[in-house]
């Protein structure tokens, strides 16, 4: 199979992911650009950096209209995250690759199981759309998309805004370490620490993988000066793109439970493939 081939396809299916999960774009680019395409762990991070911000500015589009992303929580999240992604993505290159890949593939195994346990949970501690909170303070007055989420907003207290700043800080320092957008455990930080709804988690994950990626991929480019072919780049970001586009109307058809089965089963399948590269 050609590259231009393995590119678009590879695109398409990082597309679809990061738009109806929002999240596994990085966490499926990284692996797919190694082992599928050939570059070098260290290129690859970068451009899936590069892939991401287009993918998740193009999903973000589609989300916004919608009422189910979270501008203050995805801004707090992000915000903690911007000093430990510039000083993990400066430590990224002094650390031997099969140990980042080891831990690429543990971080992707435990969020899947946090993910599984999610769904199994959902049941008996239901997260109310109305009474989700917004970085540790309740969402009131009227969403996005026009509707009203329920109560005025009233304070949490701090142990909302301390999780809140902490998964942040986690996912930031995800990001710049493994050259990944962080959505792939955003999603499930927003759903398990916060009780987000699952469709509310996936929309605001996507201001968090966002901010991240553009901070880790401006440290890259500053320190390292990796080079971007854009042979492998412009068809594989060009099909994301579309991707992301149908992904967010598969999301709209798939109960909140199936989304979180089905990110699961992809992280787990992912964690597998790369620990069996890492100890090779």
């Amino acid at each position: 199979m050609s590259v231009l081939i393995t590119a678009l396809l590879c695109g398409a299916v990082v597309g679809v992911a990061l738009g109806a999960l929002g999240g596994g774009g990085g966490v499926l680019a990284v692996p797919a650009l190694v082992y599928l395409l050939g570059l070098p762990p260290a290129e690859a991070g970068t451009t899936s950096l590069v892939i991401v911000t287009a993918t998740t500015v193009t999903a973000l589009v589609r989300h916004a209209g919608t009422g189910n992303i979270r501008w203050r929580t995805g801004a707090l999240f992000a915000t903690a995250g911007v000093l430990p992604a510039i000083g993990a993505s400066l430590l990224a290159h002094r650390i031997p690759q099969p140990v980042l890949t080891a831990a690429f593939a543990v971080l992707a195994a435990l969020a899947a199981a946090a993910m599984l346990r999610g769904t199994r949970t959902a049941g008996r501690t239901p997260a109310a759309e109305g009474g989700a909170t917004e970085g540790g303070v309740t969402e009131g007055g009227a969403t996005e998309g026009g509707a009203t989420d329920g109560p005025a907003a009233k304070p949490a207290g701090r142990e909302g805004y301390a999780g809140t700043v902490a998964a942040g800080a986690g996912l930031g320092a995800v990001t710049g370490l493994l050259g990944v957008g962080g959505g792939f455990l955003a999603v499930p930080a927003l759903v398990s620490v916060l009780r987000l709804p699952m469709r509310k988690a996936v929309g605001t994950s996507l201001v968090v993988v966002l901010v991240n990626s553009v901070v880790s991929l401006a440290t890259r480019l500053t320190v390292s000066g990796v080079s971007i072919d854009p042979a492998i780049f412009g068809p594989f970001v060009g099909a994301a793109v579309l991707g992301a586009w149908d992904g967010k109307r598969l999301a709209a058809k798939l109960s909140g439970a199936a989304l979180q089965r089905a990110f699961a089963v992809v992280l787990l399948a992912v964690a597998a493939f790369m620990l069996v590269g890492a100890f090779a």
